[in-house]
């Protein structure tokens, strides 16, 4: 049987105004497409700008190609709870204007600088996308490391406008590290160096360059390869380049008065953040979001949950995390009570997507070093300013040193960790004295960068914790532990 869908063009699709080029953007996968693209979207068609995106795939193999075949048209589907109500909405995504493969058209790619509306570049080229090579060479076509693309550029577009200081770039990196911007530019100072590029340049850069750490915060999902066809019965033309993405939306970006100008997010509804410091908004995710995974990983996995929404839908184990967070972990941060509160509601309703499947066996990696990171701030903090130890937070402590003896009812558990740490652990649990256990856990400082068995108190927890949890199981241990914290 034909399939007589329209192709997606613009044409078809009735959009051939063509936009300014005025965004560089380093990488075409789904988080950019579902995240960035969608952003520049909401801006054009709500604030008036005329944003135009030109990609730069970051490396050799990519899929512009892909994106070039549809014009860069695709379809994005968003789904999810919000405030308890189940939300459906696709969208048709139309700021992409250029695709420019670097490996292959690398005069195409410097071409890009002598643009005269070209105003931003914005990245997600991985966490691994920032760095340095000193392999790297100015000459190269193009240099191997996204720094080193980013610094060609640059100082192409500095020699072009003879150092114009109204030709600055603002340069907004959305890697998932922290500082990334600040990391970003320093290698880019450090290229400068190499490549003997000259103090007017640093100065330009300096002076008529912007750099934005941020933070980013939407789960994509990408590709829906399993249900495509449900996806394509849905829309008018056949779409090859669908990406699907929770409803949920937040961007952090490090910035002052010019740059809420030159992004007028605030004429949108989208959740966009210009401010002074965004290390509080990561220290609120990262304790909040992540610290409420970790926390439930171990413990919703002994009680024989498998996934996040079935964890958080339980009676008894959404009870657990829902105090976890909020009488334990949201005491601890120093930002605006309400605010955290709607912040934490907002998570909840992440973890119950009916779209998203997230089981508790995939985040369960280094589940040691993610609690250190995550969990373990809110439970010192909150002894720190309440002088007496968080039951829940103690209890889902007492079950990650559980988790890693290995088994659990005859099972094997899926404890992935470096195998130094998983052989140390399970040496530890053949003592079996939940004192012994306890005190050796606690006072590894290579576990938790400092020796847990000072914190007073904290040892007996964990040691009755233990012993509640190897005798009476996980609820009613739970709620014996809890008589008396």
């Amino acid at each position: 049987m034909t399939d007589t869908k329209n192709i997606l063009n613009r044409t078809n699709a009735g959009l051939e105004e063509k936009l300014p080029v005025k965004i560089v953007q380093f990488g075409e996968g789904n988080f950019l497409r579902a995240f960035v693209d969608y952003a520049i979207q909401k801006l054009n068609t709500e604030a008036g700008t005329n944003f135009g995106v030109s990609i730069v795939q970051p490396i050799a193999q990519g899929m512009v190609n892909m994106i070039n075949d549809q014009e860069g048209l695709y379809t994005l589907f968003m789904q999810g709870i919000k405030k308890g109500k189940e939300i459906r909405e696709h969208e048709l995504i139309s700021s992409i204007v250029d695709t420019i493969n670097p490996y292959e058209e690398f005069k195409k790619y410097l071409a890009l600088a002598k643009e005269d509306s070209l105003e931003f570049i914005i990245s997600n080229t991985t966490e691994a996308g920032i760095a340095y090579s000193e392999s790297d060479r100015p000459n190269m076509q193009p240099p191997k490391t996204f720094p080193g693309k980013i610094t060609v550029l640059l100082y192409k577009r500095f020699q072009h406008f003879n150092g114009a200081s109204d030709k600055g770039l603002t340069i907004i990196p959305c890697e998932l590290i922290n500082y990334n911007a600040d990391t970003l530019k320093e290698i880019i100072f450090k290229y400068c160096d190499d490549w003997n590029l000259g103090s007017e340049f640093k100065d330009w850069i300096t002076h008529s360059c912007s750099f934005h750490n941020t933070l980013v915060d939407r789960i994509v999902p990408g590709y829906p390869r399993d249900t495509i066809e449900d996806y394509n019965a849905q829309l008018t033309y056949k779409d090859n380049l669908i990406v699907t993405a929770e409803v949920f939306f937040l961007w952090v970006i490090e910035g002052d008065e010019a740059l809420k100008k030159k992004l007028p997010f605030d004429k949108t509804d989208l959740d966009v953040k210009v401010v002074e410091n965004m290390q509080p908004y990561r220290t609120r995710k990262v304790r909040i979001l992540n610290g409420a995974h970790t926390t439930m990983v171990p413990f919703g996995l002994l009680y024989g949950k498998e996934t996040v929404k079935d964890a958080v839908d339980g009676n008894f184990t959404g009870e657990f995390i829902q105090k976890a967070v909020f009488e334990e972990i949201i005491p601890t941060l120093e930002m605006d009570k309400e605010e955290l509160e709607t912040f934490a509601e907002e998570v909840f309703d992440r973890f119950r997507n009916p779209f998203i499947k997230h089981n508790l066996s995939s985040i369960a990696l280094n589940s040691i070093s993610k609690f250190k990171v995550r969990v373990l701030p809110s439970l010192l903090g909150y002894i720190d300013t309440y002088k007496k130890i968080p039951c829940n937070l103690t209890f889902a402590f007492a079950c990650l040193i559980r988790f890693y003896k290995g088994t659990w009812n005859g099972k094997e558990l899926p404890v992935n960790d470096d195998e130094a740490i998983v052989s140390l652990i399970k040496e530890i649990w053949s003592t079996n004295d939940f004192g012994t256990i306890s005190e050796k856990v606690l006072s590894n400082v290579s576990f938790w960068d400092q020796d847990l068995t000072q914190i007073k108190g904290l040892n007996g927890a964990i040691t009755l914790a233990l012993n509640e949890i190897e005798k009476n199981g996980i609820e009613t241990g739970y709620n014996n532990f809890k008589l008396l914290y």
